[in-house]
């Protein structure tokens, strides 16, 4: 009787058993996707969002090993354009570099509207292809002169300011737009002490894409997955995506549950069919 007894509970734990692992075996587990996704493509494929042209550049597989198992993760990268305004000081009385040449910045007055640039003589350089002048200039009397000598090599002492020639100058005017490090630069703002240029440049900007994950775009984040190994959709709608996960999650908490009930029913009836086999002390 005790045995009988015994085989029926155990078949009723084998049943239990038994039905919760085929649950867990053959239920489809939920999967996060998006009717309406912002964008969906491969690599190559762009889209626009808040006036910016987004471009998937890449999608690929990552692999890694850890403790002799390899797991493969799809990861891709995105791209876009962005201006960013770039600007430049010149000091009076500062030396710069404009059009391949060097210049001393010149302001005058104490309300200017414009910038002069002196073109900086290369003086050495001219002594040095003048033959007949020496390679120094000299001082006489607090002024700068210029030994000249002729053929017979009587020298003669020529004004620093008439020996060489007139610098170059280039006037340019508050709101002006000039050719200045390949840019095109406005000279936006002209005081007593300085000259402020301004400029756009653009930038290419980039962001990494993994699964599930979220990225930022113009402001907004955007939930990231993976279709497949070439496809990825990108979506703002976080409200469906949190109610989407916790319905997963709810799934895994379930599968769980099944998983210990199947393992525990069969533990109870290993226990039963051992139990009924022990022999009596009566």
């Amino acid at each position: 009787m005790q045995r009988r007894a015994v085989a029926v509970y155990a078949v009723l734990f084998l049943l239990v058993g038994a039905a919760a692992g085929t649950l867990t075996a053959t239920a489809d587990a939920p999967e996060v996707s998006f009717d309406n996704p912002a964008f969906e493509g491969g690599a190559g494929d762009s889209f626009e969002y808040n006036g910016t042209t987004y471009t998937v550049t890449e999608v690929t597989e990552e692999t890694s090993e850890s403790h002799g198992a390899t797991t493969t993760t799809l990861v891709g990268t995105i791209e876009w354009n962005r201006t960013v305004e770039e600007s430049a000081t010149w000091a009076n009385d500062s030396t710069v570099a404009y059009d391949g040449n060097d210049w001393r910045v010149v302001i005058d007055g104490e309300d200017p509207d414009t910038v002069t640039l002196q073109d900086q003589l290369d003086r050495t350089a001219i002594l040095e292809n003048d033959s007949s002048a020496d390679n120094e200039t000299v001082q006489s009397d607090g002024e700068e002169y210029v030994v000249v000598r002729d053929e017979t090599g009587s020298a003669t002492l020529v004004p620093a300011e008439e020996y060489f020639p007139e610098p170059e100058e280039r006037r340019i005017a508050e709101g002006e737009t000039i050719t200045y490090d390949e840019h095109d630069a406005t000279v936006e703002n002209v005081t007593a002490s300085e000259a402020t240029l301004r400029w756009e440049t653009v930038e290419t900007s980039s962001a990494e894409l993994s699964q599930q994950g979220t990225v930022t775009l113009g402001g907004t984040d955007f939930v990231v997955i993976f279709q497949d190994s070439s496809t990825v959709s990108l979506s703002s709608d976080m409200e469906s995506y949190e109610a989407q996960q916790a319905q997963i999650d709810q799934f895994e908490q379930r599968m769980s549950g099944l998983t210990r009930v199947q393992w525990v029913s069969i533990g109870l009836m290993m226990f039963l069919i051992a139990f009924a086999f022990m022999p009596s002390r009566y």
